[in-house]
């Protein structure tokens, strides 16, 4: 089936998310979709799936305009969509999965599982899926649960697909496998819309590149174009693709972690007796899926989760049982994986949110008085340092861009004196360019003689920042290894196996 888009526009208030965007598709084709996070890809295709409403443009199939009203319109039109976080009910079998909401069945209308079974095992079969219709989903890993995603889709017979950033929670062998699985849709005949901002998997995968910047198509490109020719594409300049870092020079332990165990919200052990040690002047990457209890161990590390079992040293001092503020007046800079939620106050100006960890004390207080004088001062110097791009130091958190909040929370912490950094997902939602600086001044942290943890899902950045590498694996580490540790290596390691 042939997709064209002609003038889609869509507007959110004074905000323009999709302006006049052109795109085709032609049948069999993997077509990316490439662009920085909030470029406005994913309103696109909710454009595109019925969940959103275009304000102008049309959605031609073959040839013929369609007006969705709902996703119920686009599937029925052909059009299926595996979303970045997956419409699965866990507590089902894969086989009612796929067929919920358009149940088969039988004798007074009861729900026939044979069929569905029939149906998931010759879809299985047929793109090589290798999936048990009988199999809980909440038992499958998490490449097999997108698989599923895929099965619900081609059971409705979508003639277009669209996978919206489908390899944010797979290990590398899954995203091969995740290829390899698109390369046999298109060849049997489906349109694919592929959205990414992973440069490396464009190259892979595509047959065309259209890339989109502030809500507009800036043009199209080859997957042969360089990762550095497709980068300045998306952000509008030329950008350092490569992490530049000397030999690590490294210092006694700066972070001991023994034997540290930490319940979850559900009681259960999501951080399971791990130890290792951060020495000065070294980067230490924590790898692994998402869910695989690195967020716990951050938490943990800084002062937000009590551990049940096991100490935390910073240096000689024990701050296993240490308050937040403990551990921040210990000189610990914590960069959040949810700067939103745990990185800023978004209506609190940007100079309010620089010195939100230390309004208590020099060099923002004096007593119990603020110095309102320094404070924008510092904020005026941060700002210009950290390149973050505002009105005014006096601009509401809320208001800046997704990279800029970054920026401000990077600032924040590194502009303290530290002994030791811990930056947990550190670029995650913020474009090419912020990931380039953001790098640099990490490096940067490093190469001043600190230890540094960082904790990332992507691979690439675990790989350029790190100097050693701990991959987690269901609470547990693994193993840790060197930074040069081929990706396959860390991949297997990431799906639990050690070495």
């Amino acid at each position: 089936m042939k997709l064209e888009l002609r003038g889609i526009t869509k507007r959110f208030g004074a905000l323009v998310a999709n302006d006049h965007i052109d795109l085709v598709v032609n049948s069999g084709e993997i077509h990316s979709l490439l662009g920085e996070n909030g470029a406005g890809k994913s309103t696109l295709m909710n454009v595109l799936y019925g969940l959103y409403t275009a304000d102008e443009g049309d959605i031609v199939l073959d040839g013929v305009v369609h007006k969705f009203k709902g996703p119920g319109d686009a599937m029925a039109a052909g059009i299926g969509m595996v979303h970045q976080h997956f419409m699965l009910i866990p507590v089902f079998t894969v086989a009612e999965n796929v067929v919920l909401g358009h149940e088969p069945t039988g004798i007074l209308d009861t729900l026939d599982l044979d069929t569905a079974r029939k149906l998931v095992r010759e879809i299985s079969d047929r793109f090589g899926f290798e999936i048990d219709p009988d199999a809980l989903v909440e038992d499958l890993p998490v490449g097999a649960q997108q698989r599923v995603e895929i099965i619900k889709a081609i059971a409705r017979d979508a003639k277009v697909l669209v996978l919206d950033e489908p390899t944010a929670v797979l290990t590398p062998q899954e995203t091969d496998e995740l290829m390899g699985i698109m390369k046999g849709l298109a060849k049997a005949g489906t349109s694919i819309v592929f959205i990414t901002h992973k440069l490396r998997e464009v190259q892979a995968v595509s047959d065309r590149i259209t890339v989109i910047r502030l809500g507009a198509v800036v043009g199209e490109a080859k997957p042969t174009d360089s990762a550095a020719t497709l980068a300045t594409m998306m952000v509008g300049r030329a950008v350092d693709l490569a992490v530049t870092k000397k030999a690590p020079q490294r210092g006694e332990a700066g972070l001991s972690v023994t034997g540290l165990t930490v319940v979850g919200d559900r009681n259960n052990k999501v951080v399971d007796g791990i130890s290792f040690e951060v020495h000065a002047g070294e980067v230490l990457a924590i790898a692994g899926v998402q869910g695989n209890g690195q967020t716990e161990l951050a938490e943990a590390l800084v002062g937000l989760r009590t551990p049940s079992a096991g100490s935390i040293h910073l240096g000689k001092m024990d701050i296993t049982h240490s308050s937040v503020r403990e551990v921040i007046d210990a000189g610990v800079g914590y960069i959040p994986e949810d700067r939103s939620k745990d990185g800023l106050v978004g209506d609190f100006t940007i100079a309010e949110n620089f010195m939100i960890n230390r309004s208590y004390g020099p060099p923002f207080a004096k007593g119990l008085t603020i110095d309102f004088a320094n404070r924008e001062r510092i904020a005026a110097e941060l700002i210009d340092t950290y390149d973050v791009r505002t009105p005014s130091q006096v601009t509401l958190a809320k208001k800046l861009s997704g990279g800029n909040q970054q920026k401000v929370v990077v600032a924040r912490e590194l502009s303290r004196e530290l002994n030791l950094l811990i930056a947990s997902q550190p670029t995650r939602g913020v474009d090419v360019g912020s990931i380039e600086f953001i790098h640099d001044r990490i490096i940067a942290t490093r190469e001043a003689g600190k230890p540094v943890v960082i904790i990332s899902t992507e691979l690439d950045e675990v790989t350029s920042l790190a100097d050693r590498i701990a991959v987690m694996y269901r609470g547990r580490i693994v193993g840790i290894v060197d930074a040069k540790t081929s990706r396959e290596t860390l991949g297997r390691m990431m799906a639990g196996a050690t070495v």
